[in-house]
C-alpha cells in the first residue's frame, strides 16, 4: 500500500507524549522501535494509520504510536479491526496481540480473520507467558513449563502458531524476533507489501516472568546452529560457516553436512508458495533439548495471492446498489408484510 505523502514523516513523529510503562529490558520496546523506524518508509500517511489491539502487555502498543488506534477487548482486536476494514477499507489497519491474547480467548477471531482475509496486518507478540497477570502459562508455553498457575509444570500440550494459522489458509505467514531488528524491519516490510491478512510471529522476551525463553535463537553461541533463516529460491543452510543443511528424504526433513561433498543444489529450495512445504517449515517446532531435533525457521513461510474480504464486500454492494438502486432504512424498517388486528 502507497500513497503521495505531502508532508513526511519520521520514526519520531509516531512516538506519542505517554510514557512507555513496560518492564525495563522488555522486548516490547525492540519492536515498537522497529515499527516507529518502519512505517514513515512504507508510503502511508500517517492520519490513515491504524493500530488495534486487545488485552495484555503488547496491547499497550496504540497508546505509543502517534496514530489512530484503539486498546480493545481482551481477545477481540481481530474482530474490531474486522469491522474498521470493512467500514473504511482504505485505511493500513495494524493488530497488535500477545500469544494468549490472540491463541487463547481470541483463538477463534484469529482463525475467521485469517480464513477472511482482511487486509490487515498481525503482529504476535509470542512470550511464552502471560505477562500482564504476572506469570501464568500461556497456550504457547511449553509441556512442564513451571509458572504461578503450574507449579508442577504444565500438563497443556502447546499450540503451534504458525502451522495453526496455516491451517486457517492464512495467505501470508512469517516469524521473526525482537532481537534480530534488522530481520525485524525487513519481515515487517513484506507483511505490509502483501494485500491480505499478514499473520507475523514475534519470538519476545518477557524478561520478568520467562526471561531467555528464545535466547538460543538470538545468543552469539548458539544463533547459528539453531536458526534457519528462510529467503525465497534459495536452499535451506545454516549453521557455523554455513556448513549444514536440509534436504528431503521423500516428505521427511534430514540434516546433511555441506563438508562431506553434498552440493546446495540438492537441498531443499525454499519456495514462499509452496504450501505443502510450509506445512513441513511449520512443523520444525520441537524443542532445542531433543536429540536430533532440526533448527528454528525464521523469514516468510508462505504467501499467496486471495482476493480480501472488504473487496468482495465493497463489490457485492456496489452491484447491489447497481440492480437495485439505494435502500431506504424507513423503508425497510417498516416492512413490506402489514396486518390489521381487528
Amino acid at each position: 500500500m502507497s500513497e503521495t505523502i505531502e508532508k513526511p514523516y519520521t520514526a519520531k513523529d509516531l512516538e506519542t507524549d505517554q510514557d512507555v510503562r513496560w518492564c525495563p529490558g522488555c522486548g516490547d520496546y525492540s519492536i515498537l522501535k522497529q515499527v516507529q523506524k518502519v512505517v514513515p518508509e512504507l508510503g502511508i500517511k500517517q492520519e490513515n494509520l491504524v493500530f488495534v489491539s486487545g488485552i495484555g502487555c503488547s496491547s499497550r502498543f496504540p497508546y505509543y504510536m502517534e496514530t489512530f488506534g484503539m486498546h480493545s477487548i481482551h481477545g477481540r482486536a481481530t474482530a474490531i479491526a474486522s469491522g474498521l476494514k470493512a467500514a473504511r477499507p482504505e485505511l493500513s489497519v495494524w493488530i497488535v496481540t500477545g500469544d494468549g491474547d490472540a491463541l487463547s480467548i481470541g483463538g477463534n477471531h484469529l482463525i475467521h480473520i485469517l480464513r477472511k482475509n482482511f487486509n490487515v496486518n498481525i503482529l504476535l507478540f509470542n512470550n511464552q507467558i502471560y505477562g500482564l497477570t504476572k506469570g501464568q502459562y500461556s497456550p504457547a508455553s511449553e509441556e512442564g513449563k513451571i509458572t504461578k498457575s503450574s507449579p508442577m509444570g504444565s500438563i497443556d500440550h502447546p499450540f503451534n502458531p504458525l502451522a495453526l494459522c496455516l491451517g486457517a489458509d492464512s495467505t501470508f505467514i512469517a516469524r521473526t524476533m525482537d532481537r534480530d531488528p534488522n530481520h525485524l524491519r525487513d519481515v515487517l516490510k513484506r507483511a505490509n507489501d502483501h494485500k491480505g491478512t499478514s499473520m507475523v510471529e514475534i519470538y519476545q522476551n518477557c524478561n520478568v516472568f520467562n526471561d531467555g525463553a528464545f535466547f538460543i535463537y538470538t545468543d552469539k553461541e548458539t544463533k547459528a546452529v539453531e536458526t534457519l533463516f528462510l529467503e525465497q529460491g534459495k536452499p535451506l543452510i545454516f549453521g557455523e560457516g554455513k556448513n549444514k543443511g536440509i534436504k528431503l528424504d521423500g516428505f521427511k526433513p534430514v540434516i546433511v553436512d555441506l563438508t562431506d561433498g553434498t552440493a546446495a543444489s540438492d537441498l531443499w529450495i525454499h519456495d514462499e508458495t509452496d504450501r505443502v512445504k510450509a506445512g513441513l517449515l511449520s512443523r520444525f517446532f520441537d524443542s532445542p533439548k531433543t536429540e536430533g531435533h532440526l533448527p528454528r525457521p525464521f523469514g516468510v513461510f508462505y504467501t499467496e495471492s486471495r482476493y480480501c474480504y472488504e473487496d468482495a464486500l465493497v463489490e457485492q454492494i456496489t452491484t447491489s446498489i447497481s440492480k437495485s438502486g439505494k435502500g431506504d432504512l424507513n423503508k425497510l424498517l417498516k416492512g413490506s408484510n402489514t396486518w390489521t388486528i381487528a
